[in-house]
């Protein structure tokens, strides 16, 4: 689906490769335009694909070593030397993940989802948390964004936790 909301043009190909509910559309639409808003106008493409827990298994052991499934995967695209496309890149986004991981958070599954989308479009955008100063940022952004898409700082709880 082609969307122009907000000044960002965004083609979203969301693939349900999951049997049970997911978020709306629109949804997907909305946090992925909220954390691509740095492009400014740049046409942007991007798939979301919802998988079950044995492909999101399968592609974080081939992609990352890890062989269990994952909430969100990020395959960023680059251009081939010469061209320039508006694709972005790929999320592969565990629904049953996601699910687990907002209960055991006691957080809303759809505040969950949301950070998941943030989330791996940031990824997609070049950030990372693997050094504490990438996570810092990071993590700033996200809870940034996600306070504006009305949502609850997705790390409070486990700041809460930690002390």
């Amino acid at each position: 689906m082609t969307v122009d909301v907000s000044g960002i043009f965004l083609e979203l190909d969301l693939q349900h490769a999951y049997q049970g509910d997911v978020p709306a559309l629109a949804e997907f639409i909305r946090w992925a335009q909220a954390a691509l808003v740095e492009r400014g106008d740049s046409p942007t493409e991007l798939s979301i694909r919802v998988v079950e827990l044995a492909e999101s298994q399968s592609l974080n052991h081939e992609y990352r070593g890890k062989d269990k499934p994952t909430n969100v995967l990020s395959f960023p695209f680059e251009n081939p030397p010469g061209l320039t496309l508006p694709l972005i890149g790929d999320l592969v986004i565990c629904a049953d993940v996601v699910k687990q991981e907002a209960a055991e958070q006691n957080k809303p599954e759809i505040a969950h989802w949301a950070h998941m989308v943030v989330h791996g479009c940031l990824h997609l955008l070049g950030y990372d948390h693997i050094e504490d100063d990438e996570a810092e940022i990071m993590e700033s952004m996200e809870t940034r964004i996600l306070l504006q898409l009305g949502f609850d700082d997705p790390y409070k709880a486990e700041q809460t936790t930690d002390s």
